[in-house]
């Protein structure tokens, strides 16, 4: 299936019925091929609105919270952005287009090999896709000016909060089991952290150390 006009239409329409409304990010969801990051059974899937199973038994979110998750990070064009949980590299293809650099973790090899593939076909050389323990952030390149977790803890991680600028946002899902988990937005200020509600969400959890492939 290609990204078709009708496709591309109707896969629009669905992000703004969600409430993204951001130009720039709408732009972005519209030049990066999901299909190009779905392999196997459910590429035919690839513009609906929902979540796909992706190998090592993770996911590629659906578009709409991804969409969500990165109108709520508010990029800026000079932004260093961390991502940890980079999965199929669907998000990171995404913050490329709109920040200046972006730093993608994962704790398994095989999936940073395949997106950093994707990422060269997609000619997307702002990205640096790296394996490691997500839970720790990327100490050597901080501090980001923007950080997105695309899985769930407990609490914000004390690691990943030490490397967000002073000004800096991070957004992440949170909550003590794969029911019940509230997407926040976490705003650093001179004085401490300031914390924001934003919705209801469903994420794998994140987990310390690295996978077994």
């Amino acid at each position: 299936m290609s990204f078709d006009a009708d496709a591309k239409m109707k896969f629009l329409y669905a992000l703004r019925s969600h409430g993204v409304t951001e130009a720039r990010v709408l732009d972005a969801m519209e030049k990066i091929d999901r299909a190009r990051f779905v392999k196997g059974l459910f590429a035919e899937r690839a513009y609906a609105d929902m979540p796909l199973p992706i190998a090592c038994g993770q996911t590629i979110s659906q578009p709409s919270v991804v969409a969500l998750m990165t109108q709520a990070l508010d990029v800026q064009p000079r932004d260093k952005v961390l991502e940890v949980g980079c999965g199929s590299g669907y998000q990171a293809a995404i913050l490329s287009l709109l920040a200046r650099r972006v730093y993608t973790i994962d704790r398994f090899r095989s999936l940073v090999a395949e997106a950093r593939a994707t990422f060269a076909e997609l000619d997307l050389p702002n990205i640096t896709a790296i394996t490691a323990d997500g839970s720790h952030g990327l100490p050597e390149q901080a501090p980001f000016d923007r950080i997105i977790v695309t899985a769930a803890a407990e609490d914000p991680p004390g690691p990943l909060l030490a490397q967000l600028r002073v000004g800096g946002i991070m957004v992440l899902p949170v909550g003590q089991s794969d029911t019940v988990q509230s997407l926040i937005r976490v705003t650093r200020s001179e004085t401490g952290f300031e914390y924001e509600e934003l919705r209801a969400v469903r994420f794998v959890p994140l987990v310390e150390g690295l996978g077994q492939d």
